[in-house]
C-alpha cells in the first residue's frame, strides 16, 4: 500500500513541473508578441551567400573601364577629378610706389621757395641794381637779410664782402649782378659742410637714423619721406614707431611705409619707447636691411624728463648697432626759436644734421643760414611741401639761385 501512495505522489509531482513549464513557455511568447507590437523587431542573420572568386585584374585596370562587375554590397570611391588651379594674381592695392631718386630734387623744386624768393633775393637784387649805393641803401640790404632770419653775424659779413665790390656794382649788368650775389649767399651757406647721410651698412649692420624734434614740426611726417628718399636711392629700409605717445602716429608712420613696401616696427599705445627702437635696430639687423629709421615722440625742449629720455633711446638702440645719423625736425616758420629749440636738443643728444620743414611756407628762407652758423650743424634735408616727395638733400648752391630767382 505505500508503494502505492508513493507511485502516485511521483505522478502527481511530474503533473505539476509539466503544468509549469507548459505555462512558463507561453508567457516568454506573450512578452516578445507585445515586443514586437511596440516597435521592436527582431531579424534573424542572413545566411551566408556564396561568393565567387573574382579573377585577378590586369595591371592598371580600373572598375569602369576593364568590365569587371564589382561586388554587391562593396562601394568603390570615384577618383576625385582633376582641378586645375588659375595662376597666382598679386592682390590689387600691393603695387608699390616709385618714389624718384634724390639727386636734382631741389633744382625741380626751386620754384617753391617763391615766397622767401620774393622777400630776400629780389628785394636785395633791387637795391644792389641802383646806380649809386648811399648808407640808407646799405642799411636797407642789412635789414632785409635780418627780415629773412639770415642772423647778425651772416648779415653783417655778406655786407662787408658786397661793400668790397661797390665799385663792380656800380658797372655790373642785371645778369652779373645776380651772379654775384648767388655767390655770396652761397658763402654763408657753408658749402665746404659734410652733408651726407648716415646710413649705409657698416660692419654687417644698418645705419641707424634717430629723428627728433618739438611737437608739431611735422617729424612723421619727415620720416616717412626720409623712406621715401631713401627708397628712391635703392636702399632697403625698416622703420620704427617710437612716439608711443600719439595714438596716431604709428598708424601714420605704416601708411607711409605701405606705399613703398617698407616694414614698420610697432608697439601698443603707451610702450616703452626704446623698447620698440630697439625692436626695430634688432629686426633691420636681422633682415641685413640698409638702414632703420626711428621716429621719436615728439617733445617741448622745457621737459627735462622727456629730454633725458633721448639719451636713453640712444644707448638701448646702439646695444644692437650704433647710431649713424641724428636729425633734428624744426619747423622753418619759428625762425629764430626753432634755433632755441636745437641748442636744447644738443644738449640731450649728439645731433648731426638738421631737417627744415615747411620752408615752402616761409619767407624766412635764411633761417638756414642761422641754424648752421649758431649750432655748427649742417641742414641736410629741406621741406619744400606737402607733396610725398617734396622733401630734398640741400644744396648751398641750388638754394642760393632759388632764393636770389631766375634771371631776367
Amino acid at each position: 500500500m505505500e508503494f502505492v501512495l508513493i507511485a502516485i505522489a511521483i505522478l502527481l509531482v511530474g503533473l505539476v513541473l509539466g503544468v509549469s513549464l507548459l505555462v512558463g513557455r507561453g508567457r516568454r511568447t506573450t512578452r516578445l508578441d507585445d515586443d514586437a507590437a511596440a516597435g521592436t523587431t527582431l531579424t534573424r542573420p542572413r545566411p551566408p551567400t556564396p561568393t565567387t572568386e573574382a579573377p585577378p585584374r590586369p595591371s592598371g585596370a580600373t572598375a569602369s573601364g576593364m568590365g569587371t562587375t564589382a561586388e554587391p554590397d562593396a562601394v568603390s570611391p570615384e577618383a576625385p577629378p582633376e582641378v586645375e588651379l588659375p595662376p597666382a594674381a598679386p592682390e590689387p592695392g600691393l603695387v608699390f610706389e616709385t618714389p624718384p631718386p634724390s639727386a636734382g630734387r631741389l633744382v625741380r623744386l626751386r620754384s617753391r621757395l617763391a615766397r622767401s624768393q620774393s622777400n630776400l633775393g629780389r628785394g636785395l637784387l633791387t637795391v644792389l641794381a641802383r646806380e649809386r649805393l648811399t648808407e640808407d641803401d646799405w642799411e636797407e640790404v642789412e635789414e632785409t637779410l635780418l627780415a629773412a632770419d639770415v642772423g647778425v653775424a651772416a648779415t653783417q659779413q655778406i655786407v662787408d664782402r658786397l661793400r668790397t665790390q661797390s665799385m663792380v656794382l656800380a658797372t655790373a649788368s642785371g645778369q652779373e649782378l645776380r651772379q654775384l650775389l648767388v655767390r655770396e649767399l652761397t658763402a654763408v651757406l657753408g658749402p665746404d659742410l659734410d652733408r651726407s647721410l648716415g646710413v649705409d651698412r657698416h660692419d654687417g649692420r644698418p645705419g641707424i637714423v634717430l629723428v627728433v624734434g618739438v611737437n608739431g614740426a611735422g617729424k612723421t611726417t619727415t620720416v616717412g619721406k626720409i623712406a621715401r628718399v631713401l627708397v628712391g636711392d635703392g636702399k632697403s629700409v625698416v622703420l620704427g614707431a617710437a612716439d608711443t605717445f600719439r595714438a596716431a602716429a604709428a598708424d601714420q608712420l605704416e601708411t607711409w611705409g605701405e606705399r613703398v613696401g617698407v616694414l614698420t616696427v610697432r608697439g601698443r599705445e603707451g610702450a616703452d619707447p626704446a623698447s620698440v627702437a630697439f625692436d626695430a635696430a634688432r629686426t633691420g639687423t636681422e633682415g641685413e636691411v640698409d638702414t632703420v629709421v626711428i621716429d621719436t615722440a615728439g617733445r617741448l625742449h622745457t621737459k627735462g624728463g622727456l629730454m633725458d629720455e633721448l639719451g636713453k633711446i640712444k644707448r638701448v638702440v646702439e646695444k644692437v648697432a650704433p647710431v649713424t645719423e641724428v636729425l633734428l625736425v624744426l619747423d622753418a616758420t619759428t625762425g629764430q626759436n626753432g634755433v632755441v629749440q636745437a641748442r636744447v636738443f644738443t644738449e640731450a643728444v649728439t645731433v648731426t644734421g638738421v631737417v627744415l620743414t615747411k620752408l615752402d611756407g616761409t619767407a624766412k628762407g635764411g633761417i638756414v643760414v642761422s641754424v648752421q652758423r649758431e649750432l655748427g650743424i649742417p641742414v641736410k634735408l629741406v621741406g619744400l611741401g606737402e607733396g610725398a616727395d617734396d622733401l630734398a638733400p640741400f644744396e648751398p648752391e641750388a638754394f642760393a639761385e632759388a632764393l636770389v630767382g631766375p634771371a631776367d
